[in-house]
């Protein structure tokens, strides 16, 4: 089967389902996906930088749990509702845990693309009729 043919919330899905086993180790960070003609082009995870203190990498965090990965996907996919009109551009999802209380927090950014190239042979303009330029006296 094609992506292309894959709705959008599909193809999210399966993106968060290659990243499970980045997302159980990252404590912080953001998925990035990328998006071109409503079909996911490339996608990838930053994660937040390890914190060294000294010279010496410091104890790292605990990231999500397998539970809270699967929220986490079912929430990327539920806020493609709020996508409206576009078809390239990037969709962010920033997340941290809260070691302390074992409680998850994400916000979800939408940046939609428009290339100027793309339209430029769309629009042409008409050449003005003759009798426009006369000058009359």
């Amino acid at each position: 089967m094609e992506v292309n043919s894959l709705s959008l919330a599909r193809q999210v899905d399966f993106v968060f389902r290659q990243l499970e086993g980045e997302l159980t180790n990252a404590a912080a960070g953001t998925v990035l996906i990328h998006i071109r003609n409503n079909a996911v082009g490339k996608f990838g995870l930053r994660h937040h930088p390890i914190e060294t203190k000294d010279g010496k990498i410091q104890g790292c965090e605990k990231g999500l749990t397998r539970e809270q990965v699967q929220a986490f996907r079912q929430m990327a996919i539920e806020a493609l509702k709020y996508r409206k009109d576009w078809t390239h551009g990037e969709i962010l999802y920033d997340f941290s845990v809260r070691p302390s209380s074992n409680s998850w927090s994400a916000s979800i950014l939408y940046e939609s693309n428009y290339n100027m190239a793309a339209w430029n042979n769309r629009y042409v303009p008409q050449a003005r009729p003759q009798h426009m330029f006369r000058e009359y006296v």
